[in-house]
């Protein structure tokens, strides 16, 4: 048990609070259609569980500018497609080559790679319908489409995973090469996950410009966290293969800065982050989960 007042408790409050909103409907536009194995792929995947983190903070965005979590279900919906789409993709062989994924097989090692590779198009492509047909201001609906298109494109996250394959081919590169990987990669999108939140929650453009800020540092120190991970802990502990960016020599925060570099980075980054929400009105959830992003174990 985590005692009242830690990260863990807060955290734990609101998934069990979010997560009945999200799991309700995140598999519904994939339960009838013509290309049933394709459909399968998809909730596979969906259903694979996680931690939730980017639509969860979508909500939590909105609460924390004064919104509900109802007014930001469609873009909390389509972050979560996104983040989905691209796990699927990274697993296959051209990309990472995992054949774990949260304890089990990953997708292309059921549903082949062909059909992975068509349930992270199926995915990319409902995260934007999902929120194009939502029931929103048009102005707040058009912004948070613009915001998802970034975070996930080729100056976003998807530009990050391609700097990120050739930076397996280069023999060296410095912390600010790696800062920009990471805030493409994985930074990106949980950026996005923030600033749609405060889009559809009806911030003002100084919560927006916070939570927008506070979005970059906290996945800066997501990744951070990732790469300790990576460097410490087993494979049953995180549920997926360990050790994969030593092995692929990749440069990562642990061999450029070493491990106690790598935790004052992750430390510095977790409390910029922490300092941008100081302006927003409802920020304890927040707060508790930037905290706890950086002390998780998996």
């Amino acid at each position: 048990m985590t005692p009242a007042g830690e990260p863990g408790a807060q955290v734990q409050a609101d998934l069990d609070r979010l997560l009945p909103l999200l799991d309700s409907a995140l598999t519904v536009p994939f339960q009838k259609g013509a290309a049933v194995r394709l459909g399968e792929a998809v909730r596979y995947s969906l259903e694979a569980g996680g931690k939730r983190v980017r639509p969860v903070l979508c909500l939590l965005a909105a609460e924390a500018v004064g919104g509900t979590a109802a007014q930001a279900l469609p873009g909390a919906l389509a972050l979560e497609y996104i983040h989905t789409y691209s796990l699927i993709h990274d697993d296959l062989p051209a990309m990472d080559d995992d054949d774990l994924r949260r304890g089990r097989p990953t997708n292309h090692k059921v549903f082949g790679e062909g059909h992975a590779i068509l349930a992270g198009d199926a995915l990319l492509t409902e995260a934007f319908r999902v929120l194009a047909a939502a029931d929103l201001d048009p102005i707040r609906r058009a912004e948070a489409l613009i915001l998802l298109a970034e975070g996930a494109g080729w100056q976003g996250m998807a530009g990050g995973q391609a700097l990120d394959l050739e930076g397996e081919q280069v023999a060296a590169y410095d912390l600010e090469h790696l800062r920009l990987i990471h805030r493409m990669k994985t930074g990106a999108l949980l950026r996005a996950s923030l600033e749609i939140g405060a889009v559809l929650g009806g911030a003002d453009p100084a919560q927006r410009a916070a939570l927008r800020a506070c979005g970059a540092a906290l996945g800066l120190a997501f990744q951070i966290q990732d790469d300790i991970l990576d460097a410490t802990a087993t494979e049953a502990q995180l549920g997926k293969r360990t050790g994969k960016d030593a092995g692929r020599g990749k440069i990562t925060y642990p061999t450029l800065l070493g491990l106690d570099g790598a935790r004052r980075a992750l430390a510095e980054a977790t409390e910029t982050a922490l300092c941008h929400l100081a302006i927003l009105p409802n920020r304890p959830s927040l707060a508790a989960w930037a905290s706890y992003l950086a002390q998780r174990a998996k």
